[in-house]
């Protein structure tokens, strides 16, 4: 009990010394720093390729990135529980800028994979210890509303940072887009170094080494499996079965050493709060859900709907737009309505916009795909909020870091399934559909030929009934992959109807 009232005592001292506003646009200027890396790389990719060459190794430069940032993005929410937020997040700030800048500096393909590593790695600290800062000095009732300011950050970045490293790689050169990251990440670090001050109770921790490592060998094996599976490898390969019962054998490892850890790396009893447990489930689903839409839609409107990159972007614009904008929303919704409802609504929303993409034709055009992707960031904005705030809002400060990072963590882990989940469906249809039509064109077709419809110029010079095959093979195998976004999105409101309709804030600081 005396530990509690000097932690209360703590808590009280940190609000009168913390600038809130301050400290929160530290925080966003932080996430900005790494939600805006995968737009402007993105943009800033075929001019990186073009000068250091090794094309076969252009999705690892993505995959290395996601792969560390998997990995840490645990351990960095259990140590920030530990240690307190701020030095773990500088910390991961740190490596983050030290990774950007060899980026910038990188002579070979090879190199700046390896640089993007250093970059993931500290990346792993930079989302879910910004947003625990904020559920640790906002009262439940403010968080709900300053969730809208940082999902604004998401937008914002969606919206400029193709702008940005467009600009830098035509006027400048490609190796600015990851120099930017430099005077934000320094600008951050100030303004939480001169205006965060928490209260951290000073005792030996027994920090769990063990699980740690355990825990790192079976999510990068897991990772790795779901990002080279029926690429680098097939699935039924040596190395894949190896990696997948390499991955299962640590987990369990993991398991038993946290049934026994004195400070465990991952305290199983978040999971039992169901609130929770429905949250972090209902995570991974719309993970996948996310990854499908936005790494398709593109493809879609280019290559079926003969419309410009430009127009492609928009589509995909309207999703960043939405997300924000119904964050903001859920502010007074989860006071209003409470999480439950606020879920559901939400829940209701992606299946309304899934809806919009599994009929979507060539006919019904961009604005049909902007609407869908519009819904969808309705969707996220309304659940993902709710389920922070909840999250934030069910357990004590000791164990708020580890809460909100198992949350990301869930999401990315969704993100990886989807893409090696949802791309294969949409590659097996494809190749299956070729191969029956054939007979009819004469031509032998591959799923490389989908790629001359994303150029207007090639796409023109195709003869009609090639193109219309290849256009119709691509509509059917992406109804497919939504179909499969559908049922997940199904699955996922089944899952927030779970959601406890009595809710509690937990009383332990």
């Amino acid at each position: 009990m005396s530990e509690q009232l000097t932690m209360k005592k703590n808590k009280q001292g940190n609000k009168k010394l913390t600038n809130r506003p301050l400290v929160l646009a530290s925080v966003m200027l932080a996430m900005f720093m790494g939600a805006i890396e995968a737009t402007i790389v993105s943009t800033a990719m075929p001019a990186i390729v073009a000068d250091l060459g090794g094309f076969r190794l252009y999705s690892w430069v993505f995959s290395a990135y996601l792969l560390m940032n998997s990995v840490t993005v645990l351990i960095y929410g259990k140590l920030s529980d530990l240690f307190g937020r701020k030095p773990v997040l500088f910390f991961g700030i740190i490596f983050f800028l030290l990774g950007s800048l060899l980026c910038g500096f990188a002579g070979s393909m090879k190199a700046l994979i390896f640089y993007r590593c250093i970059q993931g790695f500290g990346a792993g600290a930079v989302m879910p210890l910004a947003t625990t800062i904020v559920g640790d000095i906002y009262t439940k009732e403010e968080r709900a509303g300053i969730q809208g300011y940082l999902s604004s950050v998401w937008g914002i970045s969606a919206i400029i940072g193709p702008a940005i490293g467009g600009i830098l790689v035509q006027y400048v050169s490609w190796h600015y887009v990851f120099w930017i990251n430099i005077p934000l990440g320094l600008l951050a670090m100030a303004g939480l170094a001169f205006f965060l001050h928490e209260e951290v109770e000073k005792k030996k921790h027994q920090v769990d080494y063990l699980g740690a490592v355990l825990l790192s060998v079976a999510i990068f094996s897991l990772m790795y499996v779901l990002v080279e599976g029926g690429n680098g490898f097939s699935w039924g390969s040596p190395q894949i079965i190896l990696l997948l019962g390499g991955s299962v054998l640590f987990l369990f490892l993991f398991i038993l050493q946290e049934r026994r850890a004195a400070e465990p790396m991952m305290p199983f009893s978040i999971w039992k709060e169901r609130s929770i447990r429905v949250a972090n489930l209902t995570s991974l689903l719309t993970g996948i859900m996310l990854i499908g839409i936005s790494s398709f839609l593109p493809t879609f409107v280019q290559g079926v709907m003969e419309q410009s990159p430009l127009v492609a972007g928009f589509t995909l614009t309207s999703m960043s737009i939405g997300w924000p904008l119904a964050s903001t929303l859920a502010g007074r919704m989860l006071l209003s309505l409470g999480y439950r409802v606020t879920s559901i609504i939400g829940g209701v929303s992606l299946i309304v916009g899934s809806i919009v993409f599994a009929t979507m034709t060539a006919e019904t055009g961009p604005f049909w795909a902007a609407a869908g992707s519009f819904f969808i960031g309705v969707g996220m904005g309304l659940t993902s909020t709710a389920f922070i705030v909840s999250i934030q809002s069910s357990v004590g400060w000791r164990k708020r870091g580890i809460a909100t990072a198992a949350n990301m963590f869930m999401r990315n882990l969704g993100n990886t399934i989807g893409a090696a989940l949802l791309g294969g469906i949409l590659n097996s249809q494809l190749r299956h559909f070729l191969n029956a039509g054939t007979s009819h064109t004469g031509k032998k077709l591959s799923l490389d030929s989908v790629n001359i419809l994303l150029k207007e110029g090639e796409r023109n010079r195709m003869p009609l009934s090639v193109r219309q095959l290849l256009q119709d093979g691509l509509t059917v195998s992406l109804h497919s992959v939504y179909f499969v976004v559908l049922v997940f999105a199904v699955f996922s409101l089944v899952l927030v109807l779970f959601i406890p309709k009595s809710e509690r804030e937990h009383t332990e600081i």
